[in-house]
Order: structure tokens, then sequence, then C-alpha cells
């Protein structure tokens, strides 16, 4: 089940003959235990399942409602909430399936069948758990940048400092995702 074109992994050493038996089963069992992360896999691509579901659903009841002439048509920013919602849930869905992903390939073996048709390599392309956490970090960021601004058109601005603040925290944000997308 273990690729064995990875380049990031040297050649065992050939001194297992000389190894007591007690080391070689301790070993045995320490390496295989690596497939415990098989349940953050199935969990964490079924629970990104789920959200898609979710948002979809949360699309599709706007949809819905809005398609409906009934006494309680949606505003513009109800649709807009819901809709930046629906986002919210796809995005958290995404960091789900790269850590899925990201921990299949490095505990387990590459996912073939993606690399085959070369189109997924940047996706998978996870070498150490710091490029695992930094894919999920940024989707991350774009989660939290998402839940802001639905927050934001729920707000009531009632002042002018009200609007300052948004329009500041707005150019924070603006100002934190140019230099994120810097480094690369």
């Amino acid at each position: 089940m273990e690729s064995t074109d990875r380049k990031d992994r040297p050649a065992p050493p050939a001194r297992t003959h000389d190894q007591p038996t007690i080391e070689k089963i301790f070993e045995w069992i320490l390496w295989n235990s690596r497939y415990v992360v098989l349940l953050g896999v199935v969990f964490g691509a079924l629970s990104a399942i789920v959200l898609f579901i979710a948002g979809s659903m949360e699309i599709f009841d706007i949809l819905l409602e809005y398609a409906t002439f009934s006494n309680s048509h949606l505003t513009h920013e109800e649709i807009l909430i819901g809709v930046i919602g629906a986002i919210d849930f796809y995005l958290i869905a995404l960091v789900l399936l790269i850590f899925s992903f990201g921990i299949y390939e490095l505990f387990i073996s590459e996912i073939d069948i993606a690399r085959m048709g070369g189109e997924f390599g940047s996706i998978l392309e996870v070498s150490s758990l710091d490029d695992l956490k930094n894919k999920i970090i940024k989707v991350i960021i774009m989660v939290l940048i998402v839940s802001f601004f639905q927050r934001i058109l729920s707000m009531e601005f009632t002042t002018s400092i009200d609007m300052l603040a948004m329009a500041v925290s707005i150019g924070v944000i603006c100002a934190g995702v140019y230099f994120l997308g810097r480094n690369h």
C-alpha cells in the first residue's frame, strides 16, 4: 500500500537481521499504528460532505423562498447573508478535504488515482506537516474573512464611528490578504 517512489524518504537501513525479536515486533506495531489516521481521513471527508450538503441546502432554501411570491419576501441583505453563510460552509468543507488528503498522503500513501490525471497535483502536494498546516491556514483565513463580511451585513450602523470602524476593518483585512499573497 506504501508508494515506493517518495523522494523525501531515505531508504531504510538493512539491519533487521541484527535486531532482537522484541524490537522488531515493537517497531512493526509502532509503524502500523499510523493507520489510526484513517479515522481522521474518513470522518474528515464525511464531515466535508455534510458541510457541502448543508451549504447547498442553505442556498436551496434561499432560492425556494425567493421564488415563492409569499408575504415574507427576502431582502437583499437576507439573501447575501444566506449565500455568504453557504460559502462559509463550503470553505470549511474544503479545509476538511485538504486535511483528509494531506494526512492520508503523509501517513499512509500517495493518492495514485489523483496523480494519474495530473490535474490535482497542487492540492495534493503535501510533503510535510508544515506544508499541510500552511494550506489549511490559508483556507481558514478565508473562512474568517467570509464570516466577518457576513456579520457586517447583519450589523446596523448608527453613527459615523461605526462606518469608520467598518472601513478600517476592511482595510486591515485587505492589507493582510495582500501580505499573505506576497509570500507566494
